[in-house]
Parts: C-alpha cells; structure tokens; sequence
C-alpha cells in the first residue's frame, strides 16, 4: 500500500500574466503543484512533474495516469478528499478516500471512525512533504515548471539519504 498526495511548493512571483496559472486561490498564493507517493513510513517514492499551482489533485492524478499504474502495479493507495471521484470502481477501489459530510448527509459513527483511522493511517504522508519542504532552496525557488521537476526529484533523493540515516 502506498500513500498519495498533492502539495504546493511556494515559488516567488514572475510578473505578467504569464504566471496567473501558478496561482493557487486555495492557498492564496504563487507556487508549483507536485504529487507525490510515499511508503506507509513517509519515505517518498516519486514524485510527479510539476504543473501550475492552480492544479487540483484530481487533475494532476489523471494526467499522470496515477490510477492505470497503482493497477498494474497491484498496489492501494491511501488518499485525502481532493482524490475523491478518481477512482469510480466501487466492487475493487485502487484509491481509498474518506467520506465527506454535506447539508443533507451527516457522517454516521462508523463514517466519522473511517475518518478518523484514514487520517491516522495518512499522517506519514504529510511527513514526507515535510522532509521535502525543509530544504532552503525550496524558499527562493523562482523557475520555470521543468527546471523545478529536476530540482525536486534531486532533493527526493537526497532526502531519503537522509532519513534513511
């Protein structure tokens, strides 16, 4: 089983309307949108290209083909509510969401326990994009989307040299 997950890497603003798609209204502010798979210990297995920050994580995981390989692979995954609605096969779920509450649906107990132990069984991959995010280079990045891919697949696997340790 792997965890999956979208981040937004902080970038500083270019000028123009060249970089109005970077801009992320959920987080107010410019950045670059990356997936990211980890293991259930939070040690990060790969990581996708970059796209706009603007990128929902429904929409990065399409474009990556993120469902036909956790197929091929054989693999589950572990997902947050921005991936609900990938994966419509409801007899053999590749990707495991949590249940959402609306005005006319309140989560039963059992709805809120599978919540509670989705988010439990989650928590390493918010470890993972922490390691990631604690390099300082990350804090000035201001460059385009394929130099950013480069520079954070070379930080993925500095990172797990060092968390290996």
């Amino acid at each position: 089983m792997v965890l999956i997950d979208g981040t937004l890497i902080r970038t500083q603003r270019h000028t123009g309307k060249a970089d109005r798609r970077n801009y992320s209204g959920k987080h107010r502010s410019h950045g670059l949108h990356f997936l990211a798979l980890t293991d259930e210990r939070g040690r990060l297995i790969w990581i996708s290209a970059a796209r706009p920050g603007r990128t929902h994580d429904n929409t990065a995981a399409r474009h990556d083909h993120i469902l036909a390989h956790l197929r091929a692979a054989d693999l589950g995954a572990l997902a947050d509510l921005g991936f609900r609605g990938l994966d419509n096969d409801i007899l053999d779920p590749v990707i495991v969401t949590g249940y959402i509450a609306t005005r006319t649906h309140k989560l039963t107990r059992g709805e809120k326990e599978a919540n509670r132990v989705l988010a439990v069984g989650r928590a390493p991959v918010e470890h993972g994009f922490a390691h990631l995010k604690n390099w300082r280079i990350l804090a000035k990045l201001r460059t385009d989307p394929a130099r950013a891919t480069q520079l954070l697949r070379a930080l993925l696997v500095l990172t797990n040299l060092e968390v290996n340790r």
